[in-house]
């Protein structure tokens, strides 16, 4: 018995210590990531200042790539491409120095020596920089793998973009490909410029109404179900759950999948919810409606008919109200807003993006029906022939 005893403690002890190495090594990685980050910007910043440029400089930088693998052999990372990305990192990222001296004077003391700021001079210009690093991009960008890097500043048009793309990646877990998707996509431009539609100022307490709005987007992409062709809701919601983890990354962070065609009833009558999936941040159930039309009115009644069997026979007593997002091929913001006026029901309207859109069905559905009335014009005239 004492044998059997001493074997558990055993398997605690090593779960304890396995648990403790693994995290001590995520610690590791990541400040060795975040000085390898820094010290390309380093070089950049030498290369800038020295006024390497491509063309004649391209003798410098091969000769200095040449000579760094020499000096360290054992260091990948010193390519001339990769060199002229890091001038480019820099030159991207230092174009908001000059702001400096204004983002430094909104923070408290205690900010202001963690960073160690730099300190200027009576005309603002930069004197002494220690972690200007640190000041000008968001931390997630320690944290951000250099390729990821190398993909945002290549492709975004201003500081701002980028820092949206560092910090999404690094929340919501984007692998490189899955960043590259989403840069393509112009989730930046979409999340910034496009209204959203929703009811929930009216429809939610105070608190969670924001994080609601954070939650939702406006349009969604689903480029990456490989559909090229009109299809079914049902098949549509089967290639969604069939690649549900690119769905998740889409949605954003923390919403955990339940499961689809949920089941509701209600006396005799069952309701099948297309998609449940609880939010874990606002502690909600999240039903997603799917259509693969234009947006109805009628859909909101009966997704506010969804949420309240969700919140009398499903949600937890210590869970916040059930929200619903219809998802559309496409949306008129004015019938949207006059649909979701009087619902008691948190509702939110977004459309999806799909290689083969709602006009290409509509076209689709035009030519079937003209070739209808052409084979049955021709049918009636060969009878009347006869």
């Amino acid at each position: 018995m004492e044998q059997g005893s001493n074997i558990q403690d055993y398997k605690g002890i090593l779960r304890q210590i396995i648990a403790e190495i693994k995290s001590t090594r995520v610690v590791i990685a990541n400040r060795i990531n975040n000085s390898m980050i820094e010290m390309y910007w380093n070089i950049g910043k030498h290369l800038t200042e020295k006024g390497i440029a491509e063309g004649y400089g391209s003798s410098v930088v091969n000769r200095l790539s040449a000579d760094l693998k020499s000096e360290f052999p054992n260091m990948s990372g010193f390519s001339p491409r990769n060199l002229w990305d890091m001038k480019r990192f820099y030159e991207f990222y230092s174009q908001s120095i000059e702001k400096l001296p204004r983002r430094i004077a909104v923070l408290d003391e205690d900010e202001k020596l963690r960073h160690s700021v730099a300190v200027f001079n009576k005309d603002q210009k930069l004197q002494r920089t220690v972690a200007v690093f640190e000041m000008i991009l968001p931390k997630e960008a320690s944290i951000l793998s250099w390729s990821h890097h190398i993909q945002i500043f290549h492709k975004s048009k201003s500081i701002e973009e980028a820092c949206y793309y560092i910090e999404s990646a690094v929340k919501m877990g984007w692998t490189r490909d899955v960043l590259l998707n989403f840069i393509k996509a112009d989730a930046y431009g979409k999340s910034k410029l496009l209204p959203k539609h929703h009811n929930f100022s009216t429809a939610l307490p105070d608190h969670l109404q924001e994080q609601a709005d954070e939650i939702l987007k406006n349009t969604y992409t689903l480029d990456f179900l490989g559909i090229t062709q009109p299809i079914k809701e049902l098949e549509l919601e089967s290639k969604i759950v069939e690649k549900i983890k690119f769905f998740l990354l889409e949605l954003g962070f923390g919403f955990t999948f339940i499961g689809n065609q949920y089941r509701l009833s209600l006396g005799k009558k069952d309701y099948f919810v297309d998609l449940l999936f609880f939010h874990r941040k606002l502690r909600s159930l999240i039903a997603i409606d799917l259509k693969i039309g234009e947006f109805e009115p009628e859909y909101v009644g009966k997704m506010n008919h969804y949420l309240g069997l969700l919140d009398e026979q499903v949600r937890m007593s210590d869970e916040n109200p059930s929200i619903g997002i219809i998802l559309c091929a496409d949306k008129d913001h004015v019938e949207v807003e006059v649909a979701l006026r009087d619902i008691n029901k948190p509702i939110g309207v977004a459309d999806y993006n799909l290689p083969f859109s709602t006009k290409d069905l509509q076209e689709v559905i035009r030519q079937e029906i003209r070739a209808w009335d052409i084979a049955e014009n021709a049918e009636r005239l060969k009878e009347s022939e006869l």
